[in-house]
């Protein structure tokens, strides 16, 4: 799988919505525990308009001060992905 390397501060920027280079595409709680939230995050790079995935967490109440990528390296290796159509299907009620 082809990845990047981003820079954390530009990594956090996009989750915080401050970001002219990244765009967020999806940012969703993939797990919680009793001091951290865990998330996924997919992003466009504006300039090549690909888009990449990584994993990030966060404190989990205002006591647990922890930032996303916090614990990482200044630069953090992210997965490059393509958008797919999925189809689903739903179940209603019979009338």
């Amino acid at each position: 799988m082809p990845s990047k390397l981003f820079p954390k501060e530009e990594l956090q920027l996009v989750i915080w919505d401050d970001s002219e280079t990244l765009e967020v595409i999806k940012d969703e709680i993939t797990d919680t525990g009793r001091w951290t939230i865990h998330h996924y995050l997919v992003f466009k790079d504006i300039e090549t308009g690909k888009f990449y995935l990584t994993y990030y967490s966060v404190g989990a109440t205002e006591q647990q001060d922890e930032s996303p990528f916090e614990y990482e390296d200044d630069e953090i290796s992210c997965v490059e992905v393509e958008p797919v159509e999925v189809k689903v299907i739903s179940y209603k009620k019979v009338k």
